[in-house]
């Protein structure tokens, strides 16, 4: 984890996050903590990294998400040499 981030103001939004009980309430949280363009980005990133992990090649990602050739060597950066948090979420979404 990247010391860098951990505050008691990121620690509070991510107790907040963590108190969300469905997607509905999802959507009212982040409409209201993020622009829609962070949004977007951040679902983007999420996409191009469940794409990658698929083996899909940066010409398939980009055009199906959109996402620049820099976005998605950033997300595949952080699939191979990051904190695993990608591969916690996709297991547990792959268990369900």
């Amino acid at each position: 984890m990247n010391p860098k981030i951990k505050t008691e103001a990121v620690d509070r939004l991510f107790e907040a996050i963590l108190k969300l009980e469905n997607k509905e309430e999802c959507y009212l949280f982040f409409e209201d903590v993020c622009t829609i363009n962070e949004l977007l980005s951040l679902s983007q990133r999420f996409e191009v990294a469940g794409m990658l992990r698929n083996e899909n090649t940066y010409l398939e990602i980009a055009e199906k998400t959109g996402a620049s050739t820099a976005t998605i060597s950033r997300v595949n950066r952080s699939l191979n040499y990051g904190n695993d948090g990608y591969d916690l979420v996709f297991g547990r979404m792959k268990d369900k």
